[in-house]
């Protein structure tokens, strides 16, 4: 079996995410059945609008800092700290002084109990609670790299 090797960062980000999103661009890494993995830019100032979706997520800091919410309630984060999303809750992250860059690990079935513990002995975390729904639907995936984006903190 061949290696696997999936392209992410500078020159394959989209702009998307929920309505009223603005300076976030990502790119989904893996997604199937299971779980969507997906990494996600921020430039200063920019927000992923709060919103809800069915499954289980774990918003991952890997680099800057901003803020989060789940249901109403704001934390500050900063790389090395992972924040749960649990299903069917509002939630939503903004950068505000400088870029910020995360993973999104959205989970499906019942599996995703196992899979958190994993992240959960690798990083600072901020819990409510895990659950099992099932799978929700995304729109970051395009093949087509496009050039940098230096708002997004990304080099040229």
């Amino acid at each position: 079996m061949p290696i696997e090797i999936h392209r992410f960062g500078v020159g394959h980000r989209r702009k998307d995410g929920p309505p009223g999103t603005t300076g976030v661009a990502g790119q989904v890494i893996h997604s199937d059945a299971q779980g969507t993995i997906a990494e996600l830019a921020f430039s200063r100032n920019g927000r992923l609008e709060a919103h809800a979706n069915p499954n289980t997520t774990w918003f991952i800091v890997i680099e800057g800092g901003g803020w989060v919410v789940v249901d109403g309630e704001r934390a500050r984060v900063a790389a090395g700290e992972a924040v749960l999303w649990p299903p069917d809750v509002p939630h939503g992250a903004w950068a505000d002084h400088g870029p910020m860059r995360a993973f999104v690990v959205e989970f499906m079935g019942d599996g995703d109990n196992v899979i958190s513990g994993i992240v959960a002995g690798g990083a600072g975390l901020r819990t409510i609670g895990p659950g099992n729904v099932e799978r929700g639907e995304g729109s970051l995936h395009d093949e087509r790299p496009l050039p940098p984006d230096p708002e997004a903190g990304e080099p040229r």
